[in-house]
């Protein structure tokens, strides 16, 4: 069972630059791509970015782009997404993800295709 614990939120004002990080535990596989979604109470969970398992490939959401860079180290099993620019609009919980295998292109921003999650780190953004 893999285990995954999210770090790094808090309360930034916007501007600001927020590194978050997911430390993953009990892998017993296969490489995965990994992904990170956000969720706003009440709103249906969004996709953030992902990665291939050599990170060689990248996949932004729209609204990230360009101000937020997914990495991973596969030799300490973690996983950041280094936030920049901060808007208020990226005020959320934000969840790692893992499992999906391989993916490409749209399929990485399936959150269907993830078959584990961390618990979430909150970010706030104020303006």
């Amino acid at each position: 069972q893999v285990r995954l614990v999210e770090s790094g939120g808090g309360l930034v004002q916007a501007g600001d630059s927020l590194r978050l990080s997911c430390a993953a535990s009990g892998r017993t596989f296969s490489n995965s791509a990994m992904g990170w979604f956000r969720q706003v109470p009440g709103k249906e969970r969004e996709f953030v970015a992902a990665i291939s398992w050599y990170g060689s490939t990248t996949y932004y959401a729209d609204s990230v782009k360009g101000r937020f860079t997914i990495s991973r180290d596969n030799a300490k099993n973690t996983l950041d997404l280094q936030m920049n620019s901060l808007r208020p609009e990226d005020t959320a919980v934000y969840y790692c993800a893992d499992g999906i295998g391989y993916c490409s292109g749209a399929g990485c921003s399936d959150e269907r295709g993830y078959h584990y999650w961390g618990q979430g780190t909150h970010v706030t953004v104020s303006s």
